[in-house]
This record gives structure tokens, sequence and C-alpha cells, in this order.
């Protein structure tokens, strides 16, 4: 099945479903119903609310409809007649209006004895074309009409739907084994992070162990960055008000920006984004071509105004912590620069055991410049090919995508999959060519003359909320070692140990290693399922015998027990394997 007839068996499945519905409950107003990634929902004004348990009967009356539905037939009627269709329902007549209003024809697409309004994208022949098990109604959820909270809170019914029943079990099978996985259950166990209302919503508070994995992120970037010739640089928290209408955040991204402080008669915005920033740096001293490439590299904390009901988890959070450069580079150097950075993002996948990915490049609209874009289409074209032939010169897998570029120039974001098949949006790679014109940033070129540099904008490792988000439930809560927030706990079989057992603790925390030891009055059994429950990567036993022979157990937690070796096999061996990030 290919992608379209996949998107029009589940946009057909989004219409069987308010079909039944009606069919249950006449008194219910159907309003929209789209196919999504891994289905359909659709959105009903019910006279009474219905349950969860509501949902079996719904997707019984379907199975039961779908035989029925021999055809999907659409015909184009008039205003007056789409009208008379849906009197009594204003959600449908509001849409007839805006159809009307755009010059756009209206269709009513009819299966059996249900009738839509709709544009079109179905099957054909619904009782013919889609498996009677292939399908599922999953949950409901509220949702505002058209998105707008002033609006009507409409129940929304999510189904699930694939081409075969063997695809929909083994997504069912994935969604349960990513609650599991859960980041925000696991962080929780596992002390990573905590939300509190004090702090405010959206603005994670890092324990000890989570802040230990963003430590090490930022010591794989900052290494890696450093051996590419990268430079570091620092900026502030917040900047005036004219920064930002200068780079033309203002104008086009104020809703995402905390509303201004008023202060010394001036506004002050908190930081949304580190690059007009570092467009400041660049311009601070005159650059010559022999500067270029330049590039800027910095954990900037960014403050971003998310709604409160799209936070989620560390995936949709308010405050960021940006894995973030800027390069500057003249046209020649662009390719070169541009693959560079893809080649990061391939060397970080492999460290990271990240199998599936794909880049994601995001164009421009021709006619929305100047509303969404900035109009500059012969720039835009410019560096949409350069950007397209660097991807396709390193055979790298991407899809184009229009109408998503970034206001100042073409995007790619880089989607990834979990092992377990979840897909997530990690990182992104933008190209600025008006930027870098609006802070008149120039450098000397060969022949004395002033040129603009290009900047390509980038964040391998996105922010670390986001990307330990995604980590946590990628390896279940089982870091790998060199992430691993406890490296090793030393455990002492008994009290008479204690000594022997903190002499080996403190050897471990010389050698940088992030060791515990377990002191307390808990029995030996449940000192070795706590370490196992904090999903501790390595666990040393201190007893009698190992006392004896000078020596200590060592266990791991993925291979069992690996016997007896002295501290120092145990250092150089742990050490080691946190150096090669195994």
């Amino acid at each position: 099945m290919t992608p379209d007839q996949l998107a029009h068996l589940r946009h057909t499945l989004a219409h069987l479903t308010a079909a039944a519905v009606l069919e249950l409950f006449p008194d219910t107003k159907p309003t929209i119903g789209p196919a999504i990634d891994n289905g359909f929902y659709y959105d009903f004004e019910f006279k009474t609310p219905i349950t969860e348990k509501d949902l079996k009967d719904i997707e019984k009356k379907m199975r039961k409809l779908l035989p029925s539905w021999k055809e999907m037939s659409g015909k184009e009627v008039s205003a007056d007649e789409a009208r008379a269709a849906f009197a009594g329902n204003q959600y449908k007549l509001e849409l007839i209006d805006e159809i009307v209003a755009k010059g756009e024809k209206i269709t009513l697409y009819t299966a059996g004895k249900f009738t839509d309004l709709c544009r079109g994208g179905h099957s054909e022949s619904p009782a013919k074309d889609i498996p009677s098990d292939c399908f599922k109604l999953s949950r409901l959820a509220g949702a505002y009409w058209r998105g707008d909270e002033k609006n009507t809170q409409l129940t929304r019914i999510y189904g699930l739907a694939f081409a075969t029943k063997e695809e929909l079990e083994a997504y069912e099978n994935m969604i349960k084994e990513a609650e599991k996985r859960d980041h925000r259950k696991l962080g929780k166990e596992l002390d990573l992070f905590e939300f509190d209302d004090d702090v405010g919503p959206g603005l994670p508070l890092w324990l000890p162990n989570g802040a230990a994995i963003v430590e090490e992120l930022e010591k794989l970037a900052k290494e890696t960055e450093f051996k590419m010739n990268y430079v570091r640089v620092r900026t502030p928290h917040i900047a005036k008000e004219s920064m930002y209408l200068k780079s033309g955040h203002l104008p086009y991204y104020e809703e995402s920006m905390y509303p201004p402080m008023e202060y010394e008669g001036g506004k002050y915005y908190l930081k949304a984004m580190n690059c007009p920033h570092h467009h400041k740096i660049f311009a601070a001293r005159p650059k010559s071509y022999r500067d270029l490439p330049l590039r800027l590299a910095e954990y900037g904390t960014c403050y971003r105004h998310e709604k409160s009901g799209e936070l989620f988890g560390l995936m949709r959070v308010r405050t960021l912590q940006m894995n973030d450069a800027h390069m500057y580079c003249t046209e020649e150097q662009f390719a070169g620069e541009f693959r560079a950075v893809n080649e990061m993002y391939l060397k970080y996948f492999k460290i990271f055991g990240i199998e599936k990915f794909i880049m994601r490049f995001s164009t421009h609209d021709p006619k929305r410049l100047g509303e969404k874009f900035v109009n500059e289409p012969e720039l835009w074209k410019k560096t949409e090919d350069m950007v397209r032939k660097v991807l396709v010169d390193s055979k790298i897998p991407f899809v184009e995508v229009p109408n998503e570029a970034a206001f100042y120039g073409p995007k790619i974001d880089v989607q990834v999959w979990s092992v377990i098949g979840r897909e997530f949006t990690l990182a992104t790679n933008q190209v600025d060519f008006a930027q870098t014109r609006r802070f008149e940033l120039t450098y000397t070129d060969k022949d004395g003359s002033l040129k603009t540099p290009l900047c390509i904008h980038r964040a391998p490792l996105g922010t670390h909320e986001r990307f330990i988000g995604f980590l946590i439930e990628h390896y279940g809560g089982n870091f790998p070692l060199w992430l691993s927030p406890i490296q090793v706990r030393v455990i002492p079989v008994m009290e008479t140990h204690y000594d022997a057992a903190q002499k080996i603790h403190d050897a471990l925390r010389t050698a940088m290693i992030r060791s515990e030891i377990d002191l307390s009055n808990s029995g030996f059994g449940k000192k070795i399922r706590n370490a196992k429950n904090d999903r501790t990567f390595y666990t040393i036993i201190l007893g009698d015998k190992d006392i004896e022979a000078g020596k200590v157990t060592l266990e791991s937690r993925d291979k069992g027990q690996i016997g007896q070796m002295s501290i120092e096999e145990v250092v150089k061996k742990m050490a080691d394997e946190i150096r090669e990030r195994a």
C-alpha cells in the first residue's frame, strides 16, 4: 500500500467513525476528521458526554457498517445545497462559509447512508479496500473547535489504522513498550528531573542524576566541536528589544517569546534564540576571508513561551539548553560546511545507536514571501538549491517538505526513530541568508571588497531537554556506562567491610568515575535489588573472600557476574569504556 493509499484509508475510516457515531448518538454534531500519522481522529459535539466504554460500541458499529460502503462517491454542490444538507450544524456551516469566501468548490462525499462535507482523498471502494481488522478506536480527548481555547470544547475520538492487522498489532506493541519507557515515568523513578509548581510549568529542575547526563552530553559536544575547530562563546540571557527587531524575530516570532521587561526606559526580552547574540559577536571585530569559516558554539539557555496545553515532560518545555552553533562562511565554503554538519549527525547516531533516521528538508512557499518568509525570492531559490545538492551528493536520506522553512532560510529537521520504532524530531540544521544582511555582517575578500557571509545554524544534539527525553525512552533507562548517572555502586556484604568499601569508592571517585557506596542498614539482598532498580551499570561486591584476595567482585547490569578483579583493573576497565563511549 502506498503512503497516499494509506492516508486515504485512514481518512475514510474517520468518516466511518462519524457514521457510526450518528447511528448510535443521532443528536451529535460531527465537525472535522482528518487522517494523521498513525490513523485518524474525528471531533464531535455530543449532547450527552460519552466515555471510553462507548468506544467499543462505536467500533463494533463501524465494522457492521463497513460492508455496506461499496463505494465512496463525491459530487460538487452549490453553497445553498451544502447549507441545506448541514442545517443546524454550525460547525459545518462555518466551514462552508470559508470555502465560499475562498472561491473554492464545495464537495460532498457519500458512502452507505452517510454524507459528509469533504475535499476528498478516500478509498474508492471501502468495503473491498479496508480490512475489518486493520483499525481500532484508541482513546478520547478534549479538543477546542479550530484549536482555539475561546471556542467550544469538543470530544475527539482517536483511531489507529494500518494497511494490515499485523502492522496494527506491531504498532500497539510499540505503544505498550513506549508506555513502559515513558521518559516522564522513568525520569521520576531514576531521579533525573522534577517539575515544581513554585518554579513554574515547563521549567524542569535537573536533579543530580539528570545533571550527570547533561554534563556528559556537553562534554561529548565540546570535544567533538573542539576537534572540528569550533570556538566557544557565551552570551547573556536577556537582550534589548532593538536587537530582536533588527534580527526580525519580533515580527515573526513574538508569540513564542516571553513578554518584555520594562527597564530604564527600554524593553528587554528573555533570550528565545542564540543567533542574534552570535551575529553581534561576529560583528565585534573586523573579519577577512582568512577568518572564514568561523564556527561559534555555545550551550546557550533559551526561553520559549509555549502554551500550557502544549507542554509535555521534557519534550515541550519553556527553558531550553541548546547545543547551538553558527558557522559564517563564503558561498564557496558552504557545501563543505553543510556536509560536515551532516557528518557530525551521523557520528552522533552511531554513538547513540540510532539506526533509522531521515533529514526533513523544509523549503519556503513563494506565495507567502513577506508574510511567513523573508521576501528574497532569488536567495531562497539559490540556498535551497545549494542545500538540496549537498543532500543528494552526500547520499543522505531526506524528504522535501514545502512551506515549513525558517523565516530566514531553508532548514533541515532531523527525524530519528528509537529502538522500539518511535519517531522523534531531535535536531536542526538551517541556512540563513537574511540575518547576516540585517546585521550588516561583512568580511573583506581577497580583492579588498566587502562581502556578506552565509550563516548556518546547527544544533546536532538539539536541546538537552528533548534529547534526554528521547534517550530515556531509547534506552529504557538502561544508559550505556558513559551516560549512566550511577556508573558503579559499591556494596559491602557486612558492616565489617565498610572501611575497605569506602577506600574502593574513594579510588573510583578519584578516577572521575561516578561511584556510590551503599552503607545503609538495608540487608544485602535489598541493596542488590536497589542497584538493579536504579539501573546501576556496574556493581562491586565486597565480602570476606574478596578482602582476603585483595580484590573485588564485579557485576554488570547487562552481562551479569564478571568475576574477581583488582581495584586497579576495575578502574582501568571502566575508564577505558567511558573514554571510548562504548
